[in-house]
């Protein structure tokens, strides 16, 4: 009787050591590496990150002005004539990628009025490529700015026609010169920006265009031909100028729990190894029978991919997650995943949630199919929203979560 007693203790310690020592091996088959101590002096810089999604900070610009062209400007006898300014039209389109950083497409156009020998006026419409800085977002980002001042720099082309000879007889002697021309000018200008509201902005901006000797279609002294553009009117933004931002000391807390369940593992692997160790020492090895069983695992992986709140965007930080269970599913050939995605019930109504979720989950399955080169017939997507909740802290529950399925 006594020595049944010990039999069955035996083998209870023997069972827990396997169970143990089998979600070990299971951690250790997914090749993911937890880092045992964390150093948290590593991240010294806790100020918030901006960036763009794709879809947000377009703009549309629509304004007008004046134009001066700066070119050979004397008459038949020689005498120096005055700078003639015209009215000029603009319109443009583009989007910031972040605070600091945007491009745009812009279209100039009108009339412009000089004085040489030959001719003294013409047309010209132009378009422009713009790199643009936002100079105080650079030093400190505020997203409600009211005033902001954007140097930019361009590249474009210019299409110059109907010129206007001073007299028609000049023609007829010397022959018709050129009616049209295209140039490539560069361009550097800057703009003065008012915020009025979340979606509208009143600009004023002074800009340069510099072309070689013949943008009046006449060259003279001058080796460089400049017309300068003086524009004001309204930035519309697209959906509010809005931009997402994350920190990345958010998670600080998050990483010390998950290194402290490590731990604790840790501790109960070893006291269930000096238990078994123990009682090894006491009675002789039972013969056990051997039998053959699969044991399908369900348990989830230990990897998870973390979002910020309304997002479902996937960080740098959180890369390398993904990483890791592509490179598990690479190691284990005949195992399916499901991903799970999963939102905060604090944020968001529960419709709404299950969507977030799913687009969650979708961008994950995107990066495995995509980049990593799994087989889509292996994964299959789980959109749980917030009606469960598989964490008791709220914002951690913004998660897609993998569970390994045995290959039928």
């Amino acid at each position: 009787m006594r020595l049944t007693m010990r039999k069955n203790v035996l083998l209870a310690i023997v069972a827990i050591g396997s169970l143990l020592a089998s979600g070990k091996a299971y951690a250790q088959d997914t090749e993911i590496v937890v880092q045992e101590d964390v150093v948290y002096g590593e991240i010294t810089d806790c100020k918030d990150r901006y960036y763009s999604t794709s879809r947000d900070n377009w703009f549309i610009q629509l304004g007008a002005g004046i134009n001066v062209p700066y070119v050979e400007n004397f008459l038949d006898d020689g005498s120096k004539a005055g700078r003639h300014i015209t009215a000029g039209y603009t319109a443009g389109f583009g989007k910031w990628f972040s605070p600091y950083i945007g491009w745009r497409m812009s279209f100039l156009g009108g009339a412009i009025n000089y004085d040489t020998q030959t001719y003294c006026k013409a047309k010209y419409v132009n378009a422009n490529v713009d790199f643009m800085w936002d100079m105080f977002n650079s030093f400190n980002v505020n997203p409600k700015r009211v005033f902001s001042i954007v140097p930019y720099v361009g590249l474009g082309g210019t299409y110059v026609w109907d010129f206007s000879p001073r007299n028609g007889d000049h023609l007829n002697r010397h022959g018709a010169v050129k009616k049209n021309q295209w140039l490539l000018p560069v361009s550097a200008g800057i703009q003065l920006r008012f915020r009025l509201c979340r979606y509208v902005d009143f600009y004023a901006e002074g800009r340069a265009q510099f072309y070689g000797d013949n943008f009046n279609n006449y060259v003279g002294s001058r080796p460089v031909d400049i017309n300068i553009s003086a524009m004001g009117g309204f930035i519309f933004n697209i959906g509010g100028s809005d931009f997402k931002s994350y920190n990345p000391c958010d998670y600080l807390s998050y990483i010390s729990d998950l290194n402290n369940q490590v731990n604790d593992l840790r501790g109960q692997v070893a006291t269930t190894t000096a238990a078994l160790a123990a009682a090894e020492a006491q009675l002789p090895c039972p013969e056990v029978v051997e039998e053959k069983a699969e044991i399908i695992e369900t348990n989830t992986l230990m990897s998870t991919v973390r979002f910020q709140i309304d997002s479902d965007r996937i960080s740098d930080e959180e890369m390398v997650n993904v990483y890791n269970i592509g490179q598990w599913m690479k190691s284990n050939p005949n195992q399916n995943v499901t991903i799970q995605g999963y939102a905060d019930k604090n944020t968001g109504t529960s419709k709404y949630n299950m969507q977030l979720s799913k687009r969650r989950a979708q961008a994950v399955y995107d990066i495995l199919v995509n980049k990593y080169g799994i087989n889509p017939d292996r994964l299959s997507i789980s959109a749980l929203g917030s009606d469960t909740q598989p964490y008791e802290t709220n914002n951690w529950n913004r998660i897609v979560i993998f569970t390994p399925e045995k290959q039928l």
